[in-house]
């Protein structure tokens, strides 16, 4: 069958109660007027839950809508108006939440930042966003961005979310979150719905900040309408593929990655669901048996370590359990499009009643879909959760479209070397060197303050993803390779590598680097030393120089070990070059490993090194 190339997602049809909340986001000016129409009708039903004591604490839709306007109205007191930047710094939590919808409330843009930003990469963002204000949770979180509120001068004020000692740097003004939420929650609500009339859904709602092809972290321009589209393109995968009733999400994805942004938050506001937020990496798996949640959004790789988990667990079971979880595969194997084989019928009964529950209930029993986007996901594991009775969809996406473009479907036929069918409302097309191509009200209106990279990535209307691919006979997109450069760890975060690059090739050790890490758990490097620093080195050293012989001393990779370190002093967690190798010569346009504008040739490099760079990531 002939593959198309252009797909435009239809508007399916769905029952009169399950089509309101579709209704609701399309009719939705903005994203604080649906929280609100929900906070509305849900009043005191739990919505966010967090760990407190020992306990899981729940507090009120009624509880968070009046804290949004109180806190709203108070960065309105404090000077703030419409359009002004206000810097997010916090974990997951309640507050993250409530901060993020306030800040929109009082007619400003949210800039939601990681916690594990250095100061270096704060100062960049507070200076390009010109952020008046930050949020910020804890006293760690407030240890490097004090430096960078110093630096660049311009925030006015800081919001401890805890309580905070107070840290003064230049002149801005302390405030306790707690000082915030006190006052008239009928007038500040008054005053919220007043001003939110005048926000409009083509207006900006956040900055997320993602690094790009260049270096520094470019700031995408969310407006409004682009994170309700995802919402109501995810809200109808869940309502015509596994119906709506009391959802839970457990929240564990940063909040300031754009997936777990609009997929972890605003689409349970949408749906009307609870947010749970977990604690962290290791206690989630007891989160998820004590939470019970029913939709949960996972980077792959987290799936692949909870995969490693559930097949040790079975292995301690015994023969049976291990013949059932072979059985299980093997049946999810023969299956076509999600559609089991006649044959395997009678022993897929017997699995789905003797095997699948005790899966399941590792997971609270209840789980309806696990979705996974931010990275690529092994398509053998996706086959395994399929085979333990536990949906997973895999998504595809980036923070310039929302974030989410397109989503597997039961309906459609779970295929997991697909990232499926474009959402409701997305327009794709795949131009003819095989690049995909996006439109629609989902992507960005440009980067802030970046006229020439927003011209270069928006053209006649349409994202160029950078991203290759095409479409199979059931209109479900198989991605192939990747146009642009960009490194997607296995957490689906993004670095950007020349950004690395530059960094290394600062130092006086370092003529030349190379940096891998997509679909792996780090960086590492590929290097070229500097000959003149190695000459330099030898005869200090006593040493004859021969740069191949110079390398196999541990004494002379030490030095230049010493130059990584001092680069990994300025670079985020998820950007250290933990391991590194030599290159056995520079890169020369005459070897091929650069083109003529002297840019390095990634692919000539890796099919040259590969084998090296493989080494890094063992023992």
């Amino acid at each position: 069958m002939h593959s198309p190339s252009h797909v435009h997602a239809p508007r399916a049809v769905v029952n009169p109660a399950d089509n309101q909340l579709l209704q609701d986001i399309d009719g939705a000016q903005n994203l604080v007027a649906l929280f609100l129409k929900r906070a509305d009708q849900k009043g005191d039903a739990p919505f966010l839950g967090h760990k407190t004591g020992g306990q899981w604490v729940t507090q009120s839709w009624r509880s968070a809508a009046e804290q949004v306007c109180l806190i709203a109205e108070a960065l309105r007191a404090m000077g703030l108006g419409d359009g002004d930047r206000v810097a997010l710094v916090s974990e997951n939590r309640p507050e993250w939440c409530i901060a993020d919808l306030a800040i929109m409330a009082a007619g400003c843009i949210t800039v939601p930042t990681y916690t594990t930003n250095t100061r270096r990469d704060h100062a960049h963002i507070l200076d390009n966003s010109g952020a008046r204000a930050v949020f910020v949770s804890t006293e760690k979180l407030l240890a490097p961005l004090v430096g960078a509120i110093g630096q660049t001068g311009l925030v006015e004020h800081v919001i401890g979310i805890d309580d905070l000692k107070r840290q003064q740097s230049g002149s801005f003004e302390y405030h306790r979150w707690a000082s915030l939420i006190t006052g008239d929650a009928a007038a500040a609500r008054a005053a919220v719905d007043a001003r939110i009339a005048r926000i409009e859904r083509s207006d900006t709602a956040c900055l997320i900040y993602t690094s790009g092809t260049g270096g520094a972290p470019r700031g995408v321009m969310q407006h409004h309408g682009a994170i309700l589209c995802n919402v109501a393109g995810a809200a109808e995968v869940l309502i015509e593929d596994f119906g709506i009733k009391d959802e839970r999400f457990l929240s564990f994805l940063p909040l300031s990655h754009a997936y777990e942004h609009s997929g972890g938050q605003y689409l349970p506001i949408g749906v009307g669901a609870e947010i749970f937020y977990s604690e962290g990496l290791e206690k989630l798996a007891s989160n998820i048996e004590e939470t019970r949640p029913t939709i949960m959004v996972v980077v792959p790789r987290l799936f692949e370590v909870l995969r490693t988990r559930i097949m040790k667990q079975v292995e301690k079971q015994g023969k049976a359990a291990s013949f059932m979880m072979d059985a299980a595969l093997r049946i999810a194997g023969n299956s076509k499009d999600g559609k089991k084989r006649l044959r395997d019928k009678p022993l897929d009964f017997i699995v789905e009643k003797a095997f699948r529950p005790k899966i399941r209930a590792k997971f609270g029993g209840r789980i309806k879909a696990m979705v996974s986007g931010g990275a690529p996901l092994n398509p053998e594991v996706g086959n395994f959760f399929d085979a333990v009775g536990l949906t997973m969809l895999q998504g595809y996406g980036q923070t310039e479209a929302g974030p989410v473009i397109s989503c597997n479907r039961p309906k459609v036929g779970l295929k997991m070397d697909t990232v499926g069918p474009p959402l409701r409302g997305v327009e794709v097309r795949i131009a003819e060197d095989g690049e995909i191509l996006v439109r629609g009200e989902l992507v960005m209106h440009g980067y802030w303050r970046n006229e020439a990279e927003t011209a270069r990535t928006l053209q006649d209307g349409w994202l160029h993803t950078g991203d290759i691919g095409h479409f199979d006979s059931k209109g479900r997109i198989v991605i192939t390779d990747r146009k642009k450069d960009m490194i997607v760890n296995d957490k689906g975060d993004n670095i950007a590598p020349q950004k690395v690059e530059g960094m290394l090739t600062l130092q006086p050790e370092i003529a030349q680097a190379m940096v891998s890490g997509d679909k792996r758990p780090y960086v590492v490097g590929l290097i070229v030393p500097d000959a003149e620093w190695a000459v330099e080195w030898a005869r200090a050293n006593g040493e004859k120089f021969d740069l191949k012989a110079l390398q196999e001393l541990p004494a002379f990779k030490n030095a230049v070990r010493a130059a990584v370190d001092r680069t990994n002093a300025d670079l985020s967690v998820i950007e250290k070059v933990r391991q590194f190798a030599f290159a056995d010569e520079a890169f020369t346009i005459e070897n091929e490993e650069m083109t003529p504008s002297m840019k390095i040739r990634r692919h000539k490099i890796r099919d040259r090194y590969q084998e090296r760079i493989d080494g890094l990531y063992r023992g």
